[in-house]
């Protein structure tokens, strides 16, 4: 009974996705995953249930937001059941600064390939100290991670595009972090609300980019602040707001990232979503 009407909300999401739909021709070929902190609500609610929701809608590869609560092991028991693979997980800064060994111990319960940070510790705003001093912090995780098979990566947040030199304390961030340990994930939102251009990011880091978020920012929604924090309802569905998606997913290709993820941080997630799902299946990148 418990799933009951959660199962009934995917069958109507089946009819509006068109699951079944091919990918359109020229379009973006690649698994389109989802950051499960998307529907972190309902995980609050019915973590089963939920994990339900997202075999459902046709997602195969995952990023985890935490366990709701679970032990890792029960937690990967569910996902496995459910015949999703977890990818990646995002952990905090100052554990993974101050006890990465418990960080491995977690990310290999999970079945992790990939362990990352979504928000650096630092006092707004961000300077040049805190920036190396966050850099040292990565290299030394990377380097910790890498011992256990597992790669680090950083999930770029706007508040880094702070003017620093001849560009900006991102790219003092890139150029301090050593390669071989520290890759990144690039959150569409948090470049473009910044002011930055996705595409001329991804064309000037290439390969270091190996992840990616799939969000869209509200058309009309003035962009340039460097704080990191928008109201979660200027983040659209894919497709509908400011985000040029077709040149972004060439560049993206053309840099070689490997894993793609939808998150949606709206609170309207569950009608979002499945409008999401169905742009990436019909997408023309030609």
């Amino acid at each position: 009974m418990k799933h009951r009407v959660g199962l009934a909300y995917l069958s109507s999401l089946a009819l509006v996705l068109g699951c079944t739909q091919p990918v359109a021709s020229g379009g973006f070929e690649g698994e389109v995953g989802l950051q499960m902190y998307s529907f972190r609500e309902d995980f609050k609610k019915d973590v089963p249930g939920t994990i339900e929701k997202i075999k459902a809608l046709g997602f195969k590869e995952v990023e985890l937001a935490g366990t709701y609560g679970m032990p890792p092991e029960a937690f990967k028991k569910l996902i496995d059941g459910a015949g999703l693979v977890p990818v990646a997980a995002h952990f905090p800064y100052n554990q993974l600064r101050d006890d990465i060994e418990s960080v491995a111990k977690e990310a290999k319960a999970l079945g992790l390939k990939y362990v990352g940070c979504a928000w650096a510790g630092h006092k707004d705003p961000l300077d040049e100290k805190q920036t190396l001093e966050i850099a040292g912090v990565f290299n030394r995780a990377g380097e910790a991670l890498a011992k256990h098979g597992l790669r680090f990566f950083y999930h770029n947040h706007g508040f880094e595009f702070q003017p620093h030199g001849d560009g900006t304390l991102f790219d003092l961030l890139m150029k301090e972090t050593k390669p071989e340990f520290v890759a990144f994930e690039m959150d569409i939102l948090w470049v473009q609300f910044p002011g930055q251009d996705p595409v001329k990011l991804l064309e000037k880091y290439g390969s270091r980019w190996e992840l990616m978020h799939l969000k869209d920012l509200a058309k009309g929604v003035k962009t340039g602040a460097l704080t990191g924090k928008t109201d979660t309802r200027n983040d659209v569905a894919l497709g509908t707001g400011q985000v040029n998606y077709p040149a972004v997913l060439r560049a993206a290709k053309k840099a070689g990232v490997k894993h793609y993820f939808i998150e949606d941080e709206s609170p309207i997630v569950n009608e979002q979503i499945p409008q999401s799902l169905k742009f990436m299946k019909t997408v023309k990148l030609d």
